[in-house]
């Protein structure tokens, strides 16, 4: 069964592929936590996933969008360097690797679950 083309099925495995590569990532930066001079990396969302929807001010009195204190949550402000110029922070990239591991986790139980519906649609399942 093919289910190429239906936008829900590949924007799931977009997302998949996504949360795989920054795994790799991820780890690398872990695994190099006493690398002198070594930086942590990030892998940017693809650009669905940043131009989806946009937050609007529709009323004066609301918060305003963005201004000086928005910040690129891919692009933490990093406090720690270590004298030899390693500025991983294990605790930071831990967190990062414990909230990819549950998005991907939801991203396939989502595409699992719509194969499951798709299976009863055409009458191939219960």
């Amino acid at each position: 069964m093919s289910i190429g083309g239906l936008p829900l099925f590949d924007a799931l495995k977009s997302r998949m592929s996504w949360h795989h590569a920054r795994q790799k990532v991820l780890a690398e930066n872990v695994a190099n936590a006493d690398t002198p001079g070594f930086r942590p990396m990030d892998v940017r969302p693809p650009a669905a996933q940043r131009g989806g929807l946009q937050m609007a001010r529709t009323e004066s009195g609301h918060i305003p969008v963005g201004g000086a204190n928005a910040s690129d949550p891919m692009r933490p402000k990093r406090f720690e360097t270590t004298p030899s110029g390693n500025a991983v922070n294990l605790e930071d990239e831990m967190l990062k690797v414990a909230q990819n591991n549950q998005d991907y986790q939801l991203a396939a139980t989502l595409y699992q679950k719509s194969m499951g519906l798709m299976k009863i649609a055409i009458g191939k399942g219960r």
